[in-house]
């Protein structure tokens, strides 16, 4: 036995040692070629000016943060953190506790030994807020997404997406075998004439609530009236909706006045709720039933950890509990798209905090945002092929949290580079 120890030690330590480090000096073919390919991609991006810089953030998430490489603090306009959520004093202690009482992470799917008494609670606290029957819980709201279509639809039912859906609405249809329509952005009478001119079994509508990259607002409405017309369901993404969107924070629905309106509800608690991470679709107990047995994102995941849990859960009571995070959301909004308007720049998007500046062009998307970072104000760029070509814009994002003196030195900035750049006259 030892002899073979010695022996094994040998050539793992010689022969096998130097082919590892002559693996490492050179790459096998295949991997050359892939190189040599993604260089080219990577290439084409750097051409377009649509290369994606990842700012490495050495602070909490909040309105202001520090940035690696920079010296002082940024007033922070580009996160989902509506509520100013995020770094909540009692949402940290509350994902703190979770951490103590119920551990890092479960180490296993729900169906096996994933599912503790918070997971229970959450979907049951998140049902009742939404007034439904049942939710189940994902690890994201692109997952929640990438589970629904393939479950419940099949090449006998029909799919009527919007144009300007999230990226994970449009991969979920992908991965299902059902009749696919694509309707112009929020177009009632194209989306009646596909709907009229189906005979499939279950016909789906399928939309954003808000569309993240314009500020819109989904026709919740008369989407409700053509569904209901055509023996049709309503599903909506809520994403950038829920917990903030609406008189009580109920979403798109609430805002326009039409509770209830939607079917199925998928959405997240990466953004407004706890800001963490995590999704969930709510709606017919039978569906959510059907989910658990089948869709793959949550049968083949594991459970969300339980500190993200336990931070949504408090967060929930936050919003559920107080109306004055979403009143001064609704006053920095206007007093934003207000000083922006006042300044010669154009606002798109509905009265969301969702706040896109638009330019047009590419390049001067960057030197606005640019500008704008050399001023101690963070925000980002979105060019083709996040948005169409010709519909460059800086995004920006309020939170509840701004007080009214950042908003008024993030519109001061913007005056002030938008005429420095040349896309407002002096």
């Amino acid at each position: 036995m030892a002899a073979r120890s010695q022996l094994l030690r040998t050539v793992f330590n010689g022969q096998q040692i130097r082919k590892l480090h002559e693996l490492k000096k050179k790459d096998r073919a295949g991997v050359v070629r892939l190189r040599e390919v993604l260089d080219d991609r990577l290439q084409e991006i750097k051409k377009a000016k649509t290369w994606k810089h990842e700012r490495v953030l050495t602070s909490p998430q909040d309105t202001k943060v520090k940035v690696r490489g920079a010296e002082g603090q940024f007033l922070n306009f580009c996160a989902n953190n509506y509520l100013g959520l995020s770094n909540h004093p009692e949402v940290v202690e509350a994902a703190r506790e979770g951490l103590k009482n119920y551990g890092a992470g479960l180490s296993s799917v729900r169906f096996i030994c994933g599912t503790q008494t918070i997971h229970k609670e959450l979907e049951e606290r998140l049902s009742k807020f939404h007034g439904r029957e049942d939710t189940i819980l994902y690890g994201s709201c692109f997952d929640a997404n990438a589970g629904l279509f393939e479950s419940m639809l099949s090449p006998e039912d029909a799919v009527f997406s919007d144009a300007l859906n999230h990226a994970s609405i449009i991969d979920g249809i992908r991965l299902c075998k059902a009749q696919k329509f694509r309707y112009p952005h929020r177009d009632l009478n194209e989306l009646e004439h596909l709907l009229a001119h189906s005979e499939a079994r279950l016909k789906l509508i399928v939309t954003d609530g808000v569309f993240s990259m314009d500020g819109t607002v989904a026709p919740i409405k008369g989407l409700r009236n053509l569904a209901d017309k055509y023996r049709a369901l309503l599903a909506v993404d809520d994403s950038h909706a829920t917990g903030f969107f609406g008189e009580t924070g109920r979403g798109t629905e609430e805002y326009c006045g039409v509770a209830g309106a939607a079917d199925i509800i998928c959405s997240t608690l990466g953004k407004a709720v706890s800001g963490a991470a995590g999704g969930y679709t709510t709606g017919p107990r039978e569906l959510v039933t059907l989910l658990r047995n089948v869709s793959r994102p949550y049968l083949f995941s594991n459970a969300p950890p339980p500190p993200v849990v336990t931070a949504s859960l408090k967060s929930l009571d936050l919003v559920e509990n107080s109306g004055e995070l979403r009143q001064r959301l609704r006053e920095n909004t206007r007093a934003f798209r207000a000083g922006l308007q006042a300044a010669g720049l154009t606002v798109a998007g509905d009265d969301h905090p969702i706040c896109p500046v638009m330019v047009g062009e590419a390049p001067l998307a960057v030197d606005l945002a640019t500008g704008m970072l050399e001023r101690g104000i963070y925000v980002v760029a979105f060019s083709y092929p996040v948005v169409p070509k010709g519909g460059a814009r800086v995004r920006v994002q309020i939170s509840a949290a701004h007080t009214t003196h950042d908003i008024t030195q993030a519109v001061d900035a913007f005056a002030e580079v938008a005429r420095n750049v040349g896309i407002v006259k002096p």
